[in-house]
């Protein structure tokens, strides 16, 4: 028991504050939609999906990355353009707000800090490893706790500021959160680290199955002729999947990289779906469709772990529950680390 106490004590100490940032910036972006979207007005008319991709090219020298076009959860549509600029536009195609850098706007650089940590895919690498270490937290605080469980007596904070009371505060908060902060981490690890997410799902479907399910077509040899015909490609789209809501549309990245659009069938949980047509830059004919109806089960299950960790599935009660794990991840890592660095017993 010593060993999983000193182990336990030892991993917060050091990790404690990356996992206090992970739950201050997790609540920040559960909530981010009522934190910093644009103020919402009225705009004068509804125009076509055809029409915001004129009015994104609008006006700029940047290349267009994707746009994400405006749902009743969110009423704008996000440009995203190759140098990291972009814009808001209202459903009229006015622009409602706009930035030339990440930094600009908060929802974006505190994604960037939760998932990459400012670094990129070893950034990635290191909070999968975190969440998992969270998990072992779990486990090991558990143990711990069930030897001192007749002195169980929760509260948000403290009710000292010494190191006993601290420790106390946190043995408590942490089994009262346990199964919120479970369920934070598996879906963590299972987004940030991909053979964690393969191997929780591979009594559904193997990875070999999920990867051929879900493999994009081979691009296209030839660069772009002609500007597309973006209209006729929206209706292409919405005659193959009548029921399904167009979210995402991507542009080439290079000569030879074909256009995808991403809708989202009823019964999908992902906010931009997982539904896929690929057509071709230039005439804008349709090279390859993927139903997610047809995904295999682990692909469908994997599809399902960010909004759940994201909060934008279940309303009001999902986004609650990810808020209160959250913030209470940032209270057990910070006092983690305040008690053993700062307030530990002299010898």
């Amino acid at each position: 028991m010593r060993v999983i106490d000193l182990l336990h004590r030892w991993t917060g100490g050091v990790i404690g504050l990356l996992l206090a940032i992970m739950g201050l910036s997790g609540t920040l972006l559960v909530n981010a939609d009522s934190l910093f979207s644009p103020a919402i007005h009225a705009p004068a008319r509804t125009m076509p999906l055809s029409g915001v991709v004129a009015e994104a090219e609008r006006g700029t020298a940047s290349r267009t990355d994707y746009i994400i076009f405006a749902s009743p959860d969110f009423p704008f549509h996000r440009v995203t353009y190759n140098d990291g600029s972009g814009r808001f536009l209202d459903t009229g195609g006015a622009i409602v707000a706009r930035w030339q850098s990440q930094w600009q706007r908060p929802e974006l650089w505190l994604f960037d800090l939760h998932r990459y940590l400012f670094i990129g895919k070893n950034g990635e690498t290191i909070v999968g490893i975190a969440a998992m270490l969270g998990l072992g937290f779990v486990v090991t605080g558990t143990i711990l706790w069930w030897q001192r469980r007749r002195t169980f007596a929760p509260r948000f904070w403290p009710s000292r500021m010494t190191r006993s009371a601290i420790v106390r505060h946190h043995r408590d908060l942490g089994i009262l959160l346990a199964p919120l902060l479970c369920l934070s981490f598996t879906t963590g690890a299972m987004m940030a680290l991909k053979p964690v997410g393969l191997a929780l799902v591979s009594p559904w479907s193997s990875a070999r199955e999920i990867e051929a399910a879900t493999a994009k077509p081979i691009a296209t040899s030839q660069p772009p002729a002609v500007e597309p015909h973006w209209q006729a490609i929206f209706a292409e789209a919405q005659r193959r999947f009548p029921q399904a809501e167009t979210r995402l549309l991507s542009f080439p990245v290079k000569p030879g990289d074909l256009i995808q659009i991403r809708m989202r069938q009823p019964q999908e949980w992902l906010p931009n779906g997982h539904t896929n047509l690929w057509f071709a830059p230039g005439d804008g004919h349709l090279i390859a469709t993927k139903d997610a109806r047809t995904l295999p089960t682990g692909a469908t299950i994997l599809d399902r772990v960010y909004p759940l960790h994201a909060a934008k599935v279940g309303g009001f009660l999902t986004k609650l529950i990810m808020t209160i794990s959250g913030i209470g991840l940032a209270l057990l890592g910070s006092f983690a680390v305040w008690s053993f660095w700062f307030k530990r017993p002299q010898r």
